[in-house]
């Protein structure tokens, strides 16, 4: 019999639609370390089902009969935590339900996946098995064998396909050009609400990677801008990044910072995932490092995975403050890991100590700046 950890991770997947229960399985069998051990029409069906046998990771939709996705989360959550991938649609009922189930306990939100394509495909394997890992990995017993997999072969595109690597310039940014950059994933939405909510308005622009799908960024940068101070917006091409401002990169682009005249300016592109990812924190760290240097602060939060490492090294190169999460308050620990080992940052915080890094980070570049 293998060991537990080196078992498949075993997923439920609960959806009314016959199709979309295949079309997943289809999906999450080009891993195998995943196995899809049980599926239900209805949140009934689930339950009957895991009085017998609990999975490692529930993938669940929140337009259900009988009961809705969202109730049924609540009571799994009240009940008998467990690992929940929320799959929805596009629509904004479907966005705002899913921020509801993020706030309730779920660990992802993935959108629907499209399968028009063979390019289509393979980029929702991986997104869809990731999202699986990462959700597994916030699960005790599941901690010891969930780093994402290789699913086809071919490269993992660095931030070169997006934006070229040029030396580092610890000069680069205008004067008065302070700007912050974060990265996060898994567990990021909710560190997020409580790193943005503990900081006055007034602090030099935040540029934000969110690992979360198209048109639910939209739903979340609303949720924060309700919740924080400063002002909160789904990042646009043109943006112009103030004192005060906080800029999410939409979900489906990347999102980079460039030096225009006294200032800045935002560019949401589109192109391949980077480091897995679109939008991809490498990207965001790598626009950050060539236009700010050492007016910067970088920021790794909780998520699984890689990206943002070699961006954070960037930044640092290139004269910026950089920082990550520490295991204890991530959910998961694996961006924050991977930077630390890369160089990019040499000291993790508690979250609950972040805020106050940003302060003292702030003063102290705003008192080298008037020197």
């Amino acid at each position: 019999m293998m060991p537990r950890s080196q078992a498949p991770i075993r997923v439920m997947i609960v959806d009314d639609s016959a199709a979309a229960r295949a079309g997943l399985t289809r999906l999450l069998s080009a891993d195998p370390g995943i196995a899809v051990t049980a599926t239900a029409c209805d949140p009934f069906d689930a339950a009957e089902q895991m009085r017998s046998a609990l999975p490692d990771v529930l993938i669940l939709d929140l337009a259900l009969p009988r009961m809705d996705g969202l109730t049924f989360l609540r009571r799994i959550m009240a009940q008998r935590p467990m690992p929940v991938i929320v799959c929805s649609s596009f629509t904004a009922r479907g966005s705002e339900n899913a921020m509801k189930a993020l706030e309730s306990g779920a660990a992802e939100v993935v959108a629907k996946p499209r399968l028009g394509s063979p390019a289509e495909v393979a980029e929702a394997e991986v997104t869809l098995c990731d999202a699986v890992r990462a959700a597994a990995s916030t699960h005790p017993q599941r901690k010891a064998d969930v780093a994402p997999k290789a699913l086809r072969p071919g490269p993992k595109l660095t931030a070169d396909a997006i934006l070229p690597e040029l030396p580092p310039r610890p000069g680069a940014g205008p004067p008065n050009g302070q700007v912050i950059a974060i990265g996060a994933s898994t567990g990021g939405t909710e560190a997020l609400v409580r790193l943005l909510s503990a900081l006055p308005a007034g602090l030099p622009p935040i540029l934000i990677v969110q690992h979360m799908p198209e048109h639910f960024t939209r739903t979340f940068a609303q949720r924060l801008d309700r919740l924080c101070k400063p002002a909160v917006t789904e990042a646009a091409s043109g943006d112009r990044p103030i004192r005060g401002t906080v800029h999410l990169a939409p979900g489906g682009k990347h999102m980079m910072l460039r030096r225009n005249g006294a200032g800045y300016i935002v560019d949401i592109v589109d192109g391949q995932p980077v480091a897995r990812h679109r939008p991809s924190v490498d990207v965001l760290f790598r626009s950050v490092a060539q236009a700010a240097g050492r007016q910067a602060l970088g920021l790794v939060l909780t998520g699984m995975g890689d990206d943002g490492a070699r961006g954070l090294l960037e930044m640092r190169n290139a004269g910026a403050a950089t920082a990550v999460q520490d295991e204890a308050s991530s959910v998961v620990f694996g961006m924050p890991r991977e930077a630390l080992a890369m160089g990019g940052a040499t000291t993790a915080y508690p979250l609950t100590r972040l805020p106050d890094l940003v302060l003292q980070w702030s003063a102290e570049i705003q008192t080298r700046a008037g020197a």
